[in-house]
């Protein structure tokens, strides 16, 4: 448990005179669920970007199960799944063509009529993903980041749009693949989805860290009653409370 999935040094990023990621750093351990917690313009989105290569940092490193994603991206291609906010599709594609796509880049594809079955999508196999709802999309996007059967998976709000009892039901799922040994880093707006899924968060403030630990820890440390009275707390909006 103790081994590092991805790990985070001095990261930084600006965009013009921006600084959108200032100096953060982090860990995820192998098997937990982490969630970077922040507002929108916080810089979560940029930080899985650097992460994942999809961006260059100006200053510091990240490692994911020890390699450079920018330099390394074969090797780790077929280890990490990636669910990010802007996805985009084929526009005549159905869910089941997605799948089929997708399951044809790996050697040992999972079962994706399990996981639409899991997922709640085994009905919209022939469906268009273009005529699918927003919350459709989102657990569509999710299926396809786990169907490399990967070691870590990236979900960047991931419940996004979903409604409460889709969003319960994601959470569970998550839950079954943290137990069979997942490792899931992950961005929410929802205090309550941090609570129910999270081992350890870690809280940004215009791209600087403000808090990390386990959710206890966080709350402890913030001298508030819950996450989400902690979370308002760090972002200097105790005032509101």
């Amino acid at each position: 448990m103790n081994e590092t999935s991805v790990r985070v040094r001095n990261l930084t990023k600006s965009f013009g005179s921006r600084r959108v990621v200032d100096d953060l750093s982090f860990d995820v351990r192998r098997g937990e669920v982490f969630a970077l917690l922040g507002h929108n313009g916080a810089g979560k989105s940029t930080t899985i970007d650097l992460i994942l290569g999809l961006k260059s940092p100006d200053g510091g490193s990240a490692r994911i199960l020890g390699m450079d994603a920018a330099k390394q991206r074969k090797q780790l291609f077929e280890r990490v799944g990636v669910q990010l906010q802007n996805t985009r599709y084929q526009p005549s594609i159905t869910v089941e063509e997605a799948c089929i796509e997708y399951a044809s880049l790996y050697s040992d594809p999972a079962d994706y009529p399990k996981l639409l079955h899991q997922f709640g999508l085994d009905g919209l196999k022939r469906s268009f993903v273009s005529k699918l709802s927003g919350g459709e999309r989102q657990k569509l996007s999710v299926v396809l980041a786990l169907i490399g059967r990967p070691e870590l998976v990236f979900l960047d709000e991931l419940t996004t749009g979903l409604d409460v009892v889709a969003r319960r039901e994601v959470w569970r799922t998550l839950k079954q693949l943290k137990a069979q040994g997942l490792t899931i880093f992950l961005t929410t707006h929802y205090m309550e989805e941090a609570e129910a899924l999270c081992d350890r968060v870690c809280i940004i403030r215009s791209g600087r860290k403000v808090a990390e630990g386990s959710v206890a820890e966080v709350v402890a440390a913030s001298g508030q009653k819950n996450l989400e009275e902690a979370y308002l707390f760090y972002m200097g909006e105790e005032e509101l409370l």
